[in-house]
């Protein structure tokens, strides 16, 4: 154990099963430890880091606002939260925002305007249908919305309106949806149930059962937005609009920020319904609007969908060779590698001897979350470091 992992576990709460590493700093997609070891990032601090580590027009505009203004709250007009949500609303469809500081606290706002647009557009509905392996975050009502005993076993009661249908059957969803339904909340790729992506004609069929049933359309893109699969939002696949969608972790490029976006038909809000402090904050703002920008003059999505790709061909060449995967799962370079045998967390472990960060989830997927500015060069390394964390796993 390091001097610092003994003083963590002094203070800290034993919250995070945390890989025995320092990191001190990082540049592209590349991170540095302690003692000076050079690691590829695959993980990009869960989606967040979407430029990678140290992107200069994010750092200066950082630095810039910071000497104009950190905060002002929402008793007042900024330019910078303006700005981010005339570009956060251009890449999505017609909308307003609602600014919080995180994926889950984005997730409770749309819960909120949900519920309330079922009282007054719905004769009173409040109930909301989410589907098996959901994960919308950590708060009670994001929790109650995911649903699955592994993260709520020990917080119960969980507040009620919930019900929860099977991934995959239409059936089971539309004998849910009646009239105390609200709305269908869904990521159109799952992420930590394992990267599951949604077959775009679900995600085609949800919406119009939505519009059948009269009840809105909640789209979590907090993991598989910005871009990363491919397309800026992953529900664009299928040429869909949702009612309300969630936005978080690559947002700011590292900075805490949470979005909720709201179309014309669920726009509810009026003031004293919600509120945060900080969200919407001028630094998180300005962060905000240096990452889409970057993402669009960079074409990162187009990166985003084409490294992907090789990315994902290199890892399926390695169970062609006979490795323990599975499958390939996911889109873009948001991947899930299910593994044939409880190695995930083994697997983890070695690649980072190897000089490789992957996230393992539960013992049979690992998790690839790397930086929309990975180039094939690296994607090939990931494959060729992940190949010797295997074979080393195997040797044991």
């Amino acid at each position: 154990m390091s001097e610092l992992e003994a003083r963590a576990r002094a203070v800290l709460c034993d919250s995070y099963a945390r890989l025995p590493v320092t990191l001190e700093r990082g540049d592209g997609v590349w991170v540095f430890t302690d003692s000076g070891e050079r690691l590829l990032d695959a993980v990009g601090g869960i989606a967040v880091n979407v430029l990678g580590h140290g992107n200069t027009r994010l750092v200066e505009a950082v630095a810039a606002q910071a000497r104009a203004m950190i905060h002002a709250s929402n008793l007042y007009y900024t330019r910078p939260q303006v700005e981010l949500a005339e570009r956060l609303v251009a890449t999505a469809f017609p909308s307003r925002v609602f600014f919080s500081n995180s994926g889950a606290e984005a997730n409770e706002a749309a819960i909120k305007i949900a519920r309330k647009w079922g009282h007054l557009r719905k004769d009173g509905a409040t109930e909301i249908v989410t589907l098996s392996g959901a994960f919308h975050g950590r708060t009670l009502g994001a929790l109650a919305a995911t649903g699955s005993a592994r993260y709520s076993q020990f917080f119960q009661p969980l507040p009620g309106g919930f019900q929860q249908v099977p991934r995959g059957d239409l059936a089971a969803l539309e004998a849910a949806l009646g009239d105390t339904t609200a709305a269908v909340m869904l990521e159109p790729v799952q992420g930590e149930s394992g990267v599951f992506a949604l077959p775009l004609d679900h995600l085609r069929a949800i919406r119009d059962l939505c519009d059948r049933h009269h009840c809105l359309l909640v789209v979590d893109e907090i993991q598989s937005g910005m871009g990363r699969t491919g397309r800026m939002w992953a529900h664009q696949w299928a040429g869909v609009t949702p009612d309300i969608m969630t936005v978080a972790k690559g947002l700011a490029g590292g900075l805490p920020i949470g979005a909720t976006l709201v179309g014309a038909r669920a726009d509810v809000l009026e003031p004293g319904d919600h509120g945060s402090t900080f969200g919407g904050n001028p630094l998180a703002c300005a962060a905000g609007i240096a990452v889409l920008d970057t993402i669009s003059e960079q074409n990162l999505v187009a990166n985003a969908a084409t490294v992907g790709d090789r990315l994902r061909a290199g890892i399926a060449a390695l169970e062609d060779a006979g490795r323990p995967i599975l499958e390939v799962r996911g889109l873009g370079l948001m991947l899930g590698v299910g593994l044939r045998r409880p190695i995930a967390r083994a697997v983890a472990t070695a690649a980072l001897q190897g000089g490789l960060l992957l996230n393992p989830i539960g013992q049979r997927t690992l998790r690839l979350l790397p930086a929309l500015t990975l180039g094939a060069a690296e994607a090939d390394l990931v494959v060729e470091r992940l190949d010797r964390a295997l074979l080393a796993v195997a040797a044991r």
